[in-house]
């Protein structure tokens, strides 16, 4: 057993939550915790003991930290650092509740849920062309129109394009009733779900009206070259070849784009190749593009997505014979890459 006595700045960061972030410490590390006062005994059983007693002895720290710099962690944010101490010990807490922390104009923060948010809030922040790759449910729209929303409110942009490919699930446009803008309007719905989360809906509406917020299907985009403009393209696993280039070309001066998808999900026609998918290769390597991977550990909706993407993903690329030649599982204590 050992005894850490808790420095008053984290009793005062979590003090709102004081208990359960214990039984979440206790969960997540697999430690027995103890609570009297200021003092909290640590109890641990089987191996690597000592290791996880310095993992909680480090939160404690990072917690103080915070709680310095002068952020109340809400129960969520508290939830969000246990477990990415949890999983990454080298995880630097201040630096991923401060340095990527989006603020919206309805005074909403917003901190990335997992490791790989944060590095796609940075990247957004730091380079011209970002695209967001994963599954369902990992935050990869979300996070692109609060980055959006937050550089317009700073006047760092002028205004922002969200646009989507009208192609879902092989439904066509054509069977749907009214005309274009009636037919295209469910297709935008999802990014209009994200502005409202952002925005009053008074001030939403009205920048809406005025142009200054611009949401329409991919085909709108062609022939404009929009300058000081923040520019995400949703669903762009199902962008043709030709309209992925499209896209990416309407860049202009002092403009972002953000391009979110899971290659998982194609609903194009089967002869048609993603355009998402050809994109990698051909820019990747160009300076001021970013790529980031998610996959099942940034889920962030309700826990059964998280496990209904893992299932999916095991069941579509079920785990394949190792060859002769290839090391067992394990060995010399390193896991096999799959």
């Amino acid at each position: 057993m050992r005894t850490i006595t808790l420095d008053a700045r984290v009793i005062r960061s979590i003090s709102d939550h004081y208990e359960e972030a214990l039984r979440l410490i206790e969960d997540r590390f697999k430690v027995k915790l103890a609570a009297r006062g200021s003092e909290v005994s640590v109890t641990h059983d089987g191996n690597g003991a000592a290791e996880r007693v310095g993992e909680v002895v480090a939160l404690l720290e990072d917690l103080a930290a915070l709680h310095d710099r002068g952020v109340h962690l809400s129960r969520s944010d508290l939830k969000t650092a246990i477990r990415l101490k949890q999983r990454e010990p080298d995880t630097k807490i201040v630096r991923h509740f401060v340095d990527a922390r989006i603020e919206t104009p309805s005074r909403k923060s917003i901190v990335g849920r997992s490791r790989n948010q944060r590095l796609y809030i940075e990247a957004i922040r730091d380079n011209d062309l970002v695209f967001g790759i994963g599954p369902a449910g990992t935050g990869k729209t979300y996070l692109a129109v609060a980055m959006a929303v937050s550089l317009l409110d700073k006047k760092k942009v002028k205004r922002i394009i969200l646009t989507r490919p009208a192609v879902e699930a092989g439904e066509s446009l054509g069977f749907l009733p009214g005309d274009l803008a009636a037919k295209v309007d469910p297709y935008l719905r999802p990014l209009y779900d994200a502005l409202y989360d952002m925005l009053e809906p008074h001030r939403a509406e009205r920048l809406l009206e005025q142009g200054t917020i611009e949401v329409a299907p991919l085909a709108f985009m062609r022939g404009r070259t929009l300058d000081h403009s923040f520019m995400i393209l949703d669903e762009a696993q199902n962008t043709t070849s030709e309209q992925m280039k499209m896209f990416l070309t309407r860049i202009g001066f002092g403009s972002k784009a953000v391009v979110t998808g899971d290659v998982t999900q194609i609903d194009l026609p089967s002869r048609k190749s993603s355009g998402l998918i050809e994109a990698r290769p051909i820019v990747s390597d160009i300076p001021g593009i970013r790529f980031i991977e998610f996959d099942e550990k940034d889920v962030v909706r309700h826990p059964l997505v998280q496990r209904i993407v893992r299932a999916y993903d095991q069941y579509q690329r079920p785990e394949q014979t190792p060859d002769a030649d290839s090391p067992a599982p394990e060995e010399n204590g390193v896991s096999p890459v799959r």
